[in-house]
């Protein structure tokens, strides 16, 4: 399903909440792709995932990746938001992005009636990066994505 998301998304076909997230990898730097569901709390843009997948592990170590939606591409930071205060934004997930909750569930990462409260008291297994634009390619010129 993760190699249909991408080709469509590579030619411009984007649907529902999912975007592509390319991020360089720890030991190749080749970027390495895989479809995310963005959401949003508070103005601020966020990616929500399981803890330990090989992109969470790219994005700690790089910090920065590519985040595109059809054909539109975005330089982005990635800024990782740890328990305690990741948990009132991860309770925002299910009712954000309800079609995603399944998948998390599916992996035992959150409990059933996989809501806010469950997945809340799920944060210490599950890892959210802010995602903030880098403008004109420069290291410090970075604003938040909203």
């Amino acid at each position: 399903m993760n190699q249909i998301m991408k080709a469509l998304q590579r030619v411009g076909i984007a649907f529902f909440s999912f975007h592509l997230i390319s991020v360089p990898g720890r030991r190749s730097g080749l970027l390495r792709t895989t479809p995310v569901s963005p959401f949003s709390v508070d103005g601020q843009s966020y990616i929500l995932s399981f803890g330990q997948t090989q992109w969470v592990k790219n994005a700690r170590e790089s910090g920065w990746g590519i985040l595109a939606r059809g054909r539109r591409r975005w330089k982005v930071a990635f800024v990782e938001v740890r328990p305690p205060e990741s948990a009132d934004i991860v309770r925002q997930f299910p009712l954000k992005i309800p079609a995603g909750v399944q998948f998390f569930v599916r992996l035992g990462l959150v409990e059933k009636p996989a809501g806010p409260e469950q997945f809340a008291a799920a944060a210490e297994r599950l890892a959210l990066f802010r995602i903030d634009l880098i403008q004109d390619g420069q290291p410090g010129a970075v604003r938040r994505a909203g």
